[in-house]
């Protein structure tokens, strides 16, 4: 008898034809079909990432009403604080993994999840990471808005991780010229009162909008958790904010805006 893992592989006519379709037009949407096949799930999209540069949309299913969110506003700087890229800059190891695993220590409390992430109504989100050549990386999301992904179909989404990050490697194994032709940069953080704050301060800075605790924060810059806390109160008193709210809409005014 089959165990349900291997059912999950042996989807052999919507495996079959994203093979066949590797290098086409028709690549992205076959695949999604055979995922689909082994676990439902409500939206994915497929982004390119390299370094800290705005990622490409190689791929959606989003609606229009919805891509704004998902696509065009995370595309406006809200990706520089998402676990998804943070991991692919990292990078971690290819394979299927969980939002909550890869976010900081106090993702879910902090304002780019209050503010942004909250903002798209979805349940969970998991992904398949792969490496591209020029140190690019592509990650595959699957989103889902009514509940979360349970183990038994997280597990059965992780059999077969080796194959569906075989089948990007060979799609989009050309991405870092897709990155070179699009001549896009990389992000500043901007925003006023930044010039008055040291380069320490702004690593401090950037951790918060993560979402990482102090504590976090000072095992990663190898400090003490005393010592981030006094950074962040000079930060604010310099700023003359009060809250992390306020931080963060000093440094990500566009997300702020749609609020």
């Amino acid at each position: 008898m089959i165990s349900v893992s291997r059912q999950s592989l042996l989807h052999a006519p919507q495996l079959a034809a994203t093979i066949d379709l590797i290098g086409k037009p028709g690549f992205c949407p076959a695949l999604t079909a055979w995922l689909q096949a082994a676990v439902p799930f409500s939206f994915t999209v497929i982004f390119g990432y390299s370094g800290e540069r705005k990622p490409i949309d190689i791929f959606d299913t989003f609606p229009e009403h919805r891509r704004r969110i998902f696509v065009t506003d995370y595309q406006e700087g809200p990706y520089l604080l998402d676990p998804f890229c943070q991991s692919a800059v990292r990078p971690v190891p290819p394979g299927l993994y969980r939002l909550k695993t890869l976010a900081p220590d106090r993702f879910y409390q902090g304002e780019y999840f209050r503010t942004y992430y909250k903002r798209t109504e979805i349940a969970e989100e998991i992904g398949y990471f792969a490496e591209m050549p020029g140190e690019c990386h592509v990650v595959l999301s699957l989103m889902r808005e009514e509940k979360a992904f349970s183990r038994a179909e997280f597990q059965r989404l992780t059999t077969i991780a080796p194959v569906v990050t075989a089948l990007m490697r060979r799609q989009w194994s050309e991405l870092a010229k897709a990155f070179m032709a699009q001549a896009i940069g990389r992000p500043e953080l901007t925003g006023e009162g930044l010039d008055r704050l040291t380069p320490r301060e702004r690593e401090i800075v950037a951790f918060i909008l993560k979402g990482y605790s102090a504590e976090a924060t000072g095992q990663v810059l190898e400090i003490s958790t005393g010592t981030v806390r006094i950074h962040r109160r000079n930060i604010y008193a310099k700023l003359g904010i009060s809250s992390q709210r306020e931080l963060f809409s000093r440094f990500m005014p566009g997300v702020s805006r749609q609020t």
